[in-house]
């Protein structure tokens, strides 16, 4: 790999593990304030907006500025929204300022790959790139877990800090300060040298720039299943995310902090789907993960109904001084084959919608077009749980309606890609 691509790899580590931590904290605050349960998926909602409106414009700010720069604006963007939340802004307004920044560096991140390495190496880095952002997730999300526990919660009430009144304001402080360790490694990434024209200049210009960017994407054969597929398993992935807390404590009867360590898990799997990926699928051979796909909805839907109440009471093993019940134990490995078949799944094809994006467009364009659809896909996704929740439907069956949907969708991704292979050597459209 060249010079810089391990700083980007650390940098995306730092920033990742935040953006876990953040959202645990969050919901901790929403918890403190007593708001209803539809207004947990808001918070991603608002979050996600920022990647919707400024869809257009990102592409361009990416492209505009060297990518370390844009990265290091995003992270600070991010740190502001945790000081809002210590100065007791609503968890959703300051999230959404989060959301800003997300929606900033995330064209950056994956477009500087581009501009870096060549075509053939890309699995690879993307592997690196997942599997360091879901390392981070497993440490976010338990640190995230860990900073609102009763010791946590302990330590603030003896340790009288300014503005830091509760667990929730201990995170966020942490979560702060971590951002702006990602923002110093952001500005320690080389130059790659790419330069592309400044497009910001005729703001007027980018909207239309951006549908014709949208379109080209949709229109070519191999871009537009790439594009297909990763939509629909980042919007399922979000969800998700929410959902497992939420099932953690209906069918576990964890809290928050011990559900936090139940979905950090699922990260576990999805560094080894990653892994698997980068050495046994080439670029040229990523179409061939779409039928794993379909077995990640159906393991969804086997999930949802799994719970404390299949096993007698009292059943559980013992590791030294601590007893962990049974149905807690399994959950376990559950987590981490459904994350190890995202991450299989996922890596190859964001590898291909990337290559293919970098060579019909340029690399921050095309990033922003896979942004866009995938936060609406996000949008839509978390609007109807907050919908199914408001009608009270159980969670058990909210989860197996996602995974439904996921299954038959990916079952339609792969016919059409069946079809379009009859038509179009896809294979020859990826350059190695």
């Amino acid at each position: 790999m060249k010079k810089g691509f391990y700083t980007i790899i650390a940098a995306q580590f730092v920033s990742s593990l935040a953006d876990n931590a953040i959202l645990i904290a969050a919901i901790e605050r929403l918890t403190i304030i007593r708001s209803p349960s539809w207004v947990t998926p808001m918070l991603q909602i608002l979050f996600t907006v920022s990647y919707v409106l400024l869809a257009p414009f990102v592409g361009a700010f990416a492209d505009a500025l060297q990518k370390r720069y844009v990265m290091f604006i995003a992270n600070a963007l991010k740190a502001a929204g945790c000081l809002l939340m210590i100065f007791s802004v609503h968890p959703m307004i300051a999230y959404a300022v989060v959301g800003l920044g997300a929606a900033a560096y995330s064209p950056a991140k994956y477009g500087i790959l581009t501009e870096l390495l060549p075509a053939e190496r890309l699995v690879v880095a993307n592997a690196w790139l997942e599997s360091a952002t879901v390392l981070s997730t497993i440490v976010g999300t338990v640190l995230g877990g860990a900073l609102i526990s009763s010791y946590a919660s302990r330590f603030v009430s003896h340790a009288h800090l300014p503005l830091i009144t509760s667990a929730a304001d201990l995170a966020m402080l942490v979560v702060m300060l971590t951002y702006a360790c990602a923002a110093a490694l952001n500005i320690g990434i080389p130059d790659t040298g790419a330069r592309y024209e400044n497009r910001l200049q005729e703001p007027g210009k980018l909207v239309g720039e951006f549908v014709r960017c949208f379109n080209v994407l949709w229109m070519d054969r191999l871009a537009q299943i790439a594009l297909w597929v990763t939509t629909l398993m980042w919007g399922s992935a979000v969800t998700l995310q929410l959902l497992v807390l939420k099932w953690a404590d209906v069918n576990l009867g964890l809290s928050l902090s011990k559900a936090a360590v139940i979905q950090g898990v699922a990260g576990i799997g999805i560094a080894l789907g990653a892994v698997a990926a980068a050495a046994w699928i080439p670029l040229r051979g990523s179409l061939r993960v779409l039928p794993v796909g379909i077995i990640a909805g159906i393991v969804a839907i086997a999930m949802a109904f799994y719970s404390k109440g299949l096993f007698p009471p009292g059943v559980g093993l013992r590791v030294g001084p601590i007893f962990a019940p049974v149905y807690i134990i399994l959950a376990y490995p559950l987590m981490i084959l459904l994350g190890a078949l995202s991450g299989f799944f996922i890596v190859p094809m964001n590898a291909v919608l990337q290559h293919r994006g970098a060579t019909l467009l340029s690399a921050g364009h095309s990033i922003a077009v896979q942004n866009f659809n995938q936060s609406l896909a996000v949008l839509l996704m978390l609007g109807a749980y907050a919908l199914l929740l408001t009608a009270k439907m159980p969670v058990p069956w909210i989860i197996a309606t996602l995974g439904t949907f996921i299954t038959v969708l990916m079952w339609i991704a792969k016919r059409h890609s069946a079809a379009s292979a009859k038509k179009v050597d896809l294979g020859a459209m990826i350059r190695e």
